[in-house]
């Protein structure tokens, strides 16, 4: 797998020797190698404002390296088999897998937390993609399919109405303390 920077500047590579590397487009040159996995590297991708290279790995994890300083910022971990692909949502907030275990996961990039994970294929997952919208994406499989999701998240407000019309209440003042804790109070309407 292979990813240019945003600015056309950085050409990223991912190698089977449990390495990324990052060349300068101007030179040719090798700016630095990120290591810390401890399998084959199969597939790399820049954040939307180059801040940030995905990286995935047949040792069932996806990292995230700060292309400032070129170390790893979080090791995303949750796959039960290696991670096939990455890519980064438009606004470079979630990130996408794909693995062997069958699934595709969504990440919380500023949290490193998992958001959902999609089943479906029957068989490993090998690709995923955005929408340029963000709002969808599409999962390949070694079943022959390729599978489209609707990955649109809520923002609080509308996920706190939803939640509020799916059980026909408002919060209570404990589960406003233990899930909204620090955060502005919505109240449900009636």
């Amino acid at each position: 797998s292979v990813a240019f920077s945003p600015d056309g500047h950085t050409l990223a590579t991912a190698s089977e020797d449990r390495t990324a590397r990052l060349w300068d487009m101007g030179t040719g040159h090798l700016r630095t190698t990120l290591t810390g996995h401890s399998d084959g590297v199969t597939s790399v991708a820049f954040s939307p404002d180059g801040h940030t290279l995905a990286t995935a790995s047949e040792d069932r994890t996806a990292r995230l390296w700060d292309m400032g300083t070129g170390h790893l910022r979080t090791t995303l971990t949750g796959h039960s088999d290696g991670v096939t692909s990455v890519a980064f949502s438009p606004d470079g907030h979630t990130l996408a897998t794909a693995s062997e275990d069958g699934t595709a996961k969504l990440w919380d990039v500023a949290t490193g937390g998992t958001r959902t994970t999609l089943t479906g294929h029957l068989g490993y997952v090998t690709s995923v993609a955005f929408s340029p919208s963000g709002h969808s994406l599409a999962t390949g499989g070694i079943d022959r399919r390729a599978r489209l999701w609707e990955v649109a998240l809520p923002g609080q407000t509308d996920a706190i109405r939803r939640i509020c019309r799916a059980v026909h209440r408002d919060f209570t003042p404990q589960e406003r303390a233990t899930y909204l804790s620090g955060r502005p109070v919505h109240t449900c309407a009636p």
